[in-house]
């Protein structure tokens, strides 16, 4: 297939792209850097600059396309004044899906968030009603980047009824390679007090890439909306043991997988995409979160 990948360059595309590739895709990978003027090497990606913000560069970089990946955003609403976080990455999804069904395209992957149900950057703060979280969580954002991802979901829903495209929203949750493995999860290896929204989770960036290409190549209808993180939680720690001890009972418990699972549940993507995890932040990092010596 012929796929378009946006933000091809960031560090959920990178892996994207190479994972498609080796997949055997062709794979035009768009974004907003400038290209380089070197000759490109066998089995790279083609690339073509775009701001997708602008309609008329979002309708050129699809045409031919069978599938696009979008994973272009401002990846969170703290380094932009919100309208711009708002403005980019809602308008972003608008053009390039509507580009997609104006020329026919079969297949729309759509990079989300997990932070669409709002506990993530709220002005007020709130907690999850239940963990693990799954996709039938309530959805309640308060910041410009959850409301532009849940926007871009809803967009999703439109297109499904409107046309004939078919689409697939992956939330992604907190995405580590072997460069920031150390740094974002190695605090809350040592010591489960060191707390985030996501309740101990995180997924690694080349398990995500799997979960794309599976993704591209999926036949189910109308628009599905999957979670993506690793199975197990950061520190291996029993989960239900560390959701009482620093959040009693706060949020609901419900049925956990393994004694160390997340606090997102990915059972749906499993049964559906038929996606399968492969790595563990040990992995990357020893007992005392720091990287082993091959990450």
């Amino acid at each position: 297939m012929k796929i378009v990948i946006t933000g091809a360059r960031g560090k959920v595309g990178r892996a994207a792209t190479q994972a498609l590739l080796d997949a055997g895709h062709n794979v035009l990978a768009v974004d907003l850097s400038r290209p380089g003027f070197e000759r490109r090497e066998e089995g790279m990606a083609s690339y073509q600059m775009a701001d997708l913000t602008d309609a008329g560069q979002a309708y050129a970089v699809v045409q031919g396309a069978d599938a696009v990946v979008h994973a272009a955003a401002i990846p969170e609403p703290t380094g932009h004044p919100a309208q711009v976080v708002f403005q980019t990455n809602l308008m972003a999804t608008f053009n390039i899906l509507e580009a997609s069904i104006r020329f026919g395209v079969k297949r729309f992957v759509n990079i989300s968030s997990e932070t669409v149900p709002g506990f993530f950057f709220p002005e007020r703060d709130f907690l999850p009603d239940y963990a693990p979280v799954d996709e039938e969580h309530p959805i309640r954002p308060q910041d410009p980047y959850a409301l532009s991802k849940h926007f871009g979901e809803q967009l999703m829903d439109a297109a499904v009824r409107r046309s004939d495209i078919r689409c697939i929203s992956l939330r992604p949750s907190w995405v580590q390679y072997e460069g920031n493995y150390e740094q974002n999860l190695g605090p809350q290896v040592r010591d489960a007090s060191v707390l985030s929204p996501n309740l101990w989770s995180y997924i690694d960036v080349y398990d995500l890439a799997d979960a794309i290409v599976l993704a591209t190549a999926s036949e189910l209808p109308g628009h599905e909306v999957f979670y993506i993180a690793a199975p197990d939680n950061v520190g291996g720690r029993n989960f239900g043991e560390v959701l009482n001890t620093y959040y009693g009972e706060k949020i609901e418990l419900r049925p956990t997988a393994r004694p160390d699972a997340s606090g997102i549940s990915s059972a749906k993507a499993q049964r559906m995409l038929r996606w399968t995890p492969k790595r563990s932040w040990r992995d990357y990092l020893d007992v005392n979160g720091k990287a082993l010596p091959h990450a």
